[in-house]
């Protein structure tokens, strides 16, 4: 039998103590151990981008990173962003534009939408499309995302009457 590891970390700004197995899964950390139920478990190969989370400022798939290796870091999770404000603007565009449906992909896609608007508010839809690739939705067709993406962009840059 493997032996439970301890690991310390922030998430959401709590410090977090836990003993978890070696091979736990950040996703299924954040999931099971933590009740933050927002970062979902799709294709568990990091293809779906449904488990998209932050690690020390960078966004990664949740359900290839192993919880060990999050050991001194600092982990956001959807519910963090949106409890923070920090997103408030782009879930109200998702919503006004119904850029969601079954709502399955939606915090994949709101933590890959943030980190694109946190490189430049200058975006054109070729560029959202882009780094979106890595998200899949299966109701929604992108353009309504597409088009809450762009709404939030050009508030954010000023450029909306």
């Amino acid at each position: 039998m493997t032996a439970a590891v301890a690991i310390s970390l922030s998430v959401n700004g709590e410090r977090i103590e836990a003993n978890i197995l070696p091979r736990l899964n950040l996703a299924d950390f954040l999931r099971e151990h933590l009740k933050l139920t927002g970062t979902h478990v799709g294709c568990e190969h990091g293809v779906c981008g449904a488990c998209t989370v932050r690690v020390n400022g960078d966004i990664v798939r949740s359900c290839l990173m192993l919880a060990v290796q999050t050991h001194n870091a600092t982990v956001e999770t959807i519910e963090g962003l949106s409890d923070s404000g920090e997103i408030a603007d782009l879930q109200s565009a998702f919503r006004e534009r119904n850029a969601l449906q079954c709502g399955f992909c939606t915090p994949g896609m709101l933590m890959a939408a943030q980190d694109l608007l946190k490189q430049s508010a200058s975006l054109d839809r070729e560029q959202i499309r882009e780094h979106l690739s890595g998200n899949y939705c299966r109701c929604t067709g992108y353009q309504a995302i597409v088009d809450a993406i762009e709404t939030t962009a050009q508030a954010r840059s000023g450029r909306l009457p």
